[in-house]
C-alpha cells in the first residue's frame, strides 16, 4: 500500500492532465543529488518489476533454440535462433532498429557469448543487454515477468525517467508502482532517501506533481 501523499500526488496528475486523442503514458522523474555520478558505481542501473503492471505494451525478444523458443513464441513478441543472431551481426541498421524497437532481450546462456560478440557494440550502450535464461528456468514465466518490468537508468544525468503507468489505470495502482521504485532507489543509493532531492509524476502532456 503506496503512502498517501504519493496517492494524492497521482490524483492530482490524472486530473489535471488535459483529453488527448492518444492514451497517454504516466511517468517518475526522479532529480538525485549528493552523488558522483561520473563514476558508474554511484549510477542508478536497475530493473524494477511493477506490481500493478506498466499499463503499456512491453516488447520482449528472445535469442533461444530447440524446445524454449517453441515454447518463447507463445508469448514473445519474436523469437530468433542462431543463424538470425549471426545475420544481424552482419547488418548493423537492422540490428540497431531491433534494439531501438525492442524494451528487452532474453536469451539462453548458450548464445550470450555469440550475442556479445555480434550485437555486444549495439546492446551494450542502449543498456539491452540480454538476461540470461538457465536452462531450468521458465521461458515464459520469465517473459510475464518481464512484461511488468522497467527499467530505471540515470547514466551520468541527475534527473532520470521512468514510465509507472497508464492514464486508465487507477490512482492506487500507480501509485503502489511509485511506491516499489523508491523503495528500491531508498535501498539501493548509497545515502537512502538523502540521495533523491525531489520526484515528480505526470501524464505524458499534463503538468508534473511533486511526489517527493
Amino acid at each position: 500500500m503506496a503512502d498517501q501523499e504519493i496517492e494524492n500526488a497521482v490524483s492530482r496528475a490524472l486530473e489535471d492532465a488535459p483529453e488527448r486523442n492518444f492514451r497517454e503514458t504516466v511517468d517518475l522523474a526522479v532529480n538525485l543529488r549528493d552523488l558522483d555520478l561520473n563514476d558508474p558505481s554511484n549510477r542508478v542501473d536497475e530493473s524494477v518489476v511493477l506490481p500493478a503492471g506498466t499499463g503499456q505494451e512491453t516488447t520482449i525478444v528472445v535469442f533461444a533454440e530447440g524446445e524454449t523458443a517453441l515454447r518463447a513464441e507463445e508469448v514473445a513478441d519474436d523469437v530468433l535462433d542462431e543463424d538470425e543472431l549471426e545475420e544481424l551481426g552482419g547488418d548493423d541498421d537492422a540490428a540497431k532498429d531491433l534494439a531501438d524497437d525492442t524494451d528487452f532481450f532474453i536469451a539462453e546462456k548458450d548464445l550470450m557469448q555469440d550475442i556479445g560478440r555480434y550485437l555486444g557494440t549495439v546492446l551494450g550502450p542502449r543498456g539491452k543487454m540480454p538476461e540470461p535464461l538457465d536452462p531450468d528456468d521458465d521461458v515464459v514465466e520469465v517473459i510475464e515477468r518481464m512484461k511488468n518490468t522497467v527499467q530505471l537508468r540515470s547514466g551520468e544525468r541527475r534527473t532520470f525517467h521512468t514510465r509507472v503507468g497508464a492514464e486508465d489505470m487507477s490512482a492506487e495502482n500507480i501509485s503502489d508502482n511509485i511506491d516499489v521504485i523508491l523503495r528500491r532507489l531508498h535501498a539501493d543509493l548509497e545515502k537512502g532517501p538523502l540521495n533523491i532531492d525531489s520526484v515528480y509524476v505526470k501524464t505524458t502532456m499534463g503538468p508534473a506533481m511533486e511526489v517527493a
